[in-house]
């Protein structure tokens, strides 16, 4: 078994040795049920009165803004904070093994936490409910948007972590850019002109769209695949600076 599998399974299984995975699936499913159900922002599933899963895919992400900081806060600056990072780097083993097992076992508990929403379409339109026909093509983009946004995000949180040696800073840090990037497509609906294909253009929200819509764009997708290669990079690169520092 490689180094990366090998960090990767560690690093997902500590989850789940810990009460940090089930507090997150039980928060985020509770969470997304209290709007998506409800009338809570005026946009919940019968507000909307037709056979569609768009509302709950529009709340998603912004599950995913507060979630994530949980998750991958504690990536690197744990690891730093205690000085298990500096044993780990020092066994034979890639930075680049490091920093991939660490981001797949950290990717692999979002993305649990996302496949576990296909029980709504599911649950709703299929068995043991019947609340209408749906076209999944729509369902389907759009799990294809949150499976890049999943990806970007926390590849955002590891390169974040990466760089501070406590989890509360990552975790506010993380927070605050994700929330920004999403902010960015409020601004744009708000703004004309240039400025507002400058916001639209680097907005994660505006991003998603798209996929929620049924539409799949390819600059979407190289948009969130750049982010999260980038960022992987950043990771990789301060792991190895510190490490020969």
């Amino acid at each position: 078994m490689s180094p990366l599998v090998t960090i990767a399974r560690r690093e997902f299984r500590s989850y789940w040795d810990s009460p940090l995975a089930y507090v997150v699936i039980c928060l985020g499913f509770l969470a997304l049920g209290v709007v998506f159900f409800t009338n809570v922002l005026d946009q919940g599933f019968w507000q909307v009165d037709r056979a569609t899963l768009q509302s709950m895919f529009e709340f998603a992400p912004l599950g995913l803004i507060f979630l994530v900081p949980v998750i991958t806060m504690r990536l690197m600056a744990e690891e730093r904070r205690s000085g298990t990072l500096e044993m780990l780097i020092t066994l034979p083993v890639k930075d680049s093994d490091v920093v991939m097992g660490k981001y797949l076992g950290a990717l692999g508990l979002v993305l649990v936490l996302v496949v576990a929403t296909l029980i709504y379409p599911i649950a709703m339109f299929k068995w043991p409910w019947d609340l209408g026909a749906i076209d999944m093509n729509p369902v389907w983009s759009a799990y294809l948007g949150l499976l890049l946004y999943s990806a970007a995000t926390v590849a955002i949180g590891l390169l974040i972590s990466s760089l501070t040696d406590s989890q509360a800073v990552a975790f506010f840090l993380t927070l605050a850019v994700l929330l920004a990037l999403w902010i960015l497509g409020v601004g744009a609906e708000h703004t004309q002109g240039t400025l507002s294909d400058v916001l639209a253009y680097a907005s994660t929200r505006s991003r998603l769209e798209g996929f929620i819509k049924g539409l799949i764009d390819t600059r979407d997708i190289v948009f969130f695949v750049s982010i999260t290669v980038l960022c992987l990079v950043f990771s990789f690169r301060a792991l190895e600076r510190r490490k020969w520092a």
